[in-house]
Parts: C-alpha cells; sequence; structure tokens
C-alpha cells in the first residue's frame, strides 16, 4: 500500500466533503454543495477558490468564460 501524499490536506478535504454529503444528502443542485462545502472547508481552514477561470485553447483560439467546478 503506498503512503498518502498530504495526509492532513487530503483527511480535511475528505472529511469536509463527508460532512456535507452526512447533513445534506442527495438530491440537491450542485450549487448547494458547493456552498456547503466551501463552508466546511473555511472551516477546517482549506485553500479554496470557488470556479477559478481556466484558459482553454481550441483551435488556436481561446474558448470564453471557462471555469473549473
Amino acid at each position: 500500500m503506498t503512503d498518502i501524499q498530504y495526509k492532513e490536506e487530503s483527511f480535511k478535504i475528505v472529511g469536509a466533503c463527508m460532512e456535507v454529503h452526512k447533513k445534506l444528502g442527495p438530491g440537491f443542485l450542485e450549487s448547494v454543495y458547493a456552498e456547503a462545502l466551501e463552508f466546511e472547508f473555511k472551516k477546517v481552514n482549506v485553500p479554496y477558490e470557488r470556479e477559478k477561470k481556466l484558459p482553454v485553447i481550441y483551435n488556436n483560439r481561446n474558448q470564453q468564460n471557462n471555469r473549473l467546478n
């Protein structure tokens, strides 16, 4: 078995995700989970940027308004 890199950070992230899942369960829109996860990340001091812009080049052309979820 391999050692986990960034073990402390990994446990904080997974723990925050599990907390959101435990409290909200299934069935909401992605935006509801994103808001809850942002709250949990702040609680455990996990750096986080919501919907970070990412340049995407297709056929030598910059595609506008690309954001990571």
